[in-house]
């Protein structure tokens, strides 16, 4: 790829925009569908749950959340109003469970305490402000609920030639972040995975899956 095609690329990856966007969004859910999978399971769902998700891109896996238990209710979160587009077209077969909504990226535009479990992956990179972001998630987590965070390692990510914009992180660059906010206990899991990177070449992922408990 050219260095505009990767200016291009890494733009659409952090908000994906018109067709382009359409096309690269439906690229992410193939590739970070592991990674998905993966933060639903941590999210330990239970009947009755309201799951926030940050960044859902087209919420292709929207039905593998909801099948984990009965009357999930769902609310994702983007700045990209390609992508709540996108995702507002699926959300006809979800009509009582799923809800779409456009943010500035900062601040999470619901009350104290509303969602039982939130999670995102592969977010992280993008976030102006990570301590006052993940203290957001903080505030609009229940007492007693958990916020998955799903990422692969900078070790993996800044050999990939699309990322030179982006923030970066291992896991204990994360758990630095961590300790500044209110959080007070985290849980990780190592994951590693084969997969055809976004510029087409095969590559072993390694990505961490971080539990985030009041």
């Amino acid at each position: 790829m050219t260095e505009q095609e990767l200016k291009i690329l890494a733009k659409n990856l952090a908000n994906p925009e018109g067709e382009m966007g359409k096309q690269i969004a439906k690229m992410m859910n193939e590739t970070n569908i592991t990674m998905t999978r993966e933060s639903i399971k941590a999210l330990l769902l239970e009947d009755g749950n309201n799951v926030l998700e940050i960044g859902p891109g087209n919420a292709g896996h929207l039905s593998y959340l909801l099948d984990f238990a009965e009357n999930i209710t769902y609310t994702g979160l983007e700045i990209s109003e390609t992508m709540t587009s996108e995702a507002e077209s699926i959300k006809s077969k979800y009509l009582s469970q799923a809800n779409f909504q456009l943010y500035d990226g900062n601040k999470i535009p619901f009350d104290n305490e509303s969602f039982d479990k939130v999670m995102t992956v592969n977010t992280i990179y993008f976030w102006e402000n990570p301590v006052e972001f993940f203290n957001e998630i903080y505030r609009v987590l229940k007492k007693d609920g958990s916020f998955v965070l799903t990422f692969a390692k900078k070790d993996f990510m800044k050999n990939l030639p699309f990322t030179a914009d982006f923030k970066l992180y291992n896991y204990e660059d994360v758990e630095e972040l961590v300790a500044e906010t209110n959080f007070k206990r985290m849980i990780r899991s190592d994951k590693e995975e084969w997969i055809t990177s976004k510029t087409g070449t095969f590559v072993k992922r390694e990505y961490k899956v971080l539990t985030i408990k009041k």
